[in-house]
């Protein structure tokens, strides 16, 4: 196959598009958590149970981890900003979508297109930074990125908060319609059309991982709503989870196998940065995903705030965040990253400890608020140095096939630390309060003005403060991780001009 070398042209301005793209990027990150915040009044509007309304979020996440191997592969076959707008049209227009249903069912398959919208997107926006950005400069690139994603947690309680209160749960989902056409017009004049590579679909890999996935990320979403047993007749969450496991290793085998053009280069782990990366950024998603549940149930059902006052103990971290990241950004670009990346892993898992030794009923809250803080720096120096290091070194005709896999770990990462959180809490509530098991303090009965009565209060306190430890521990993972990057190749030579092969 013919290859032809270009130069990126002059007339590509990357950070116009980077700020484009971030907009889209901001959005789906902020719908991945502004539900938790309406699940109660969307329960009470639409006439469901608990059990279908947990649907609302799952369903999301299903549709946006699961299609993300393939989503980043045909954004290097067909054109990442081509795929970013379709998935931007899809994303903006099943909100409104979710906005008007007037039942659960219609609303969870509403969902299920946001999710796939939200899928085509996000390996674009890291694709994009890996082809337009000279190698020198990428870190204040995935520096803007990574504050995206720590402003972003913040930002979706809050607004759920003031949209469902205010306006009713509908409008969490029309805010998104006029920021999704401003942010599809700036994409189509600001985002640069890159030239693609002629990949082959590789049809088997795209089935078993589909099918793999769906079933790994399945069986752990759903383990603690079934008690991780049955689901129905000899179909068991374990089984779930076993064989989506077997099914990915069968994916791995056909990658390797595989003589045509796999759906997942595995030449990509033979860089030693990238494999690294992967593991760093699942312990960060675990993290990140696992602390925020046991924090905002101990701020409402022990200290009675409201959802939007609970979210708002989290601006500290936020504003911290995004303050450091043009800083942390330039860092990046001259400071080898097992350096930054290991500081802000190391913050991050001090945090949690931290957090969980002032968690108590009468704990003053700036007390809390200190650790929170320390979260802010995490994030402000985790996000930035790993993604960079993670895309780096990628050919830049398989950045769409980098970004994809990279964001799949994040993502299942999350969806691991929101499962592995749940079965901790509850268990640690049926050890500190052995009185009421599964009774009033863990099934959310028994609040009595948006707070637990006062005799289990303690007990509540002290499992949600010890069920931090586990991220914590799980973050010093990905700290051994960081610590072994390579040092840029850009730091040992002087940076050369951008060029790209690509496929004749």
């Amino acid at each position: 196959m013919a290859t032809s070398r270009e130069t990126v042209r002059p007339e590509v301005r990357p950070w116009p598009a980077l700020w484009a793209l971030v907009l889209g990027f901001f959005m789906i990150l902020v719908d991945s958590t502004i539900v938790s915040v309406a699940t109660p009044a969307i329960l009470e509007d639409l006439g469901s149970d608990v059990g279908t309304v947990v649907w609302v979020t799952s369903a999301y996440l299903l549709a946006y981890a699961v299609p993300l191997l393939i989503t980043g592969r045909l954004g290097d076959r067909i054109g990442p900003k081509k795929v970013y707008l379709t998935g931007l049209t899809l994303f903006t227009l099943a909100s409104v979508w979710c906005g008007l249903t007037g039942t659960i069912e219609m609303l969870i398959v509403a969902r299920v297109f946001q999710g796939l919208g939200a899928s085509m997107m996000t390996p674009q926006t890291m694709a994009v930074i890996t082809r337009i950005f000279p190698r020198d400069q990428r870190g204040r690139a995935m520096g803007l990125w990574g504050a995206t994603a720590g402003v972003a947690t913040l930002v979706g309680p809050i607004l759920g908060g003031v949209l469902v209160d205010g306006l009713g749960w509908q409008w969490i989902f029309f805010i998104n319609a006029p920021v999704g056409v401003v942010g599809w017009v700036l994409a189509l004049r600001l985002v640069p059309n890159l030239p693609t590579s002629k990949h082959k679909f590789d049809l088997i890999g795209v089935a078993l991982s589909a099918i793999g996935l769906f079933l790994l990320v399945f069986g752990i979403q759903e383990g603690q709503k079934y008690d991780w047993g049955q689901i129905k007749g000899p179909i068991s969450v374990w089984s779930l989870i076993i064989s989506g496991l077997v099914v990915l290793a069968g994916f791995v085998l056909w990658q390797s196998v595989n003589k045509g053009e796999p759906l997942v280069p595995l030449g990509l782990f033979k860089d030693r940065n990238f494999s690294l990366a992967n593991v760093a950024i699942t312990t960060v998603a675990f993290g990140i995903t696992a602390m925020a549940f046991p924090l905002m149930l101990w701020a409402q059902a022990v200290r009675g705030l409201s959802p939007t006052k609970s979210a708002l103990l989290l601006v500290p971290m936020a504003v911290i965040s995004g303050a450091l990241a043009p800083f942390v950004g330039r860092l990046v670009d001259r400071t080898p990253p097992r350096f930054i990346a290991g500081f802000g892993l190391l913050c991050c898992s001090v945090s949690l400890f931290w957090m969980s030794q002032v968690i108590e009923p009468d704990v003053a809250i700036w007390e809390l608020l200190l650790p929170i803080a320390l979260l802010g720096v995490a994030n402000g120096f985790m996000w930035a140095p790993i993604g960079s290091t993670a895309t780096r070194n990628l050919p830049l005709h398989q950045a769409g096939a980098g970004a994809g896999v990279y964001n799949t770990t994040r993502q299942v990462g999350a969806v691991l630390g929101s499962a592995s959180i749940a079965v901790l809490m509850e268990a640690l509530l049926a050890h500190n309060l052995p009185a009421a098991p599964g009774g009033a303090a863990s099934t959310g009965e028994g609040f009595t003005g948006g707070k637990l009565p006062a005799i289990v209060r303690q007990g509540f306190s002290d499992s949600m403060a010890q069920s931090l430890i586990l991220p914590a521990l799980v973050l010093l993972i990905g700290l051994v991780a960081a610590l072994f990057f390579e040092r840029p190749s850009h730091m040992k030579q002087q940076p050369s001009d951008v060029t790209e092969t690509v496929a004749g």
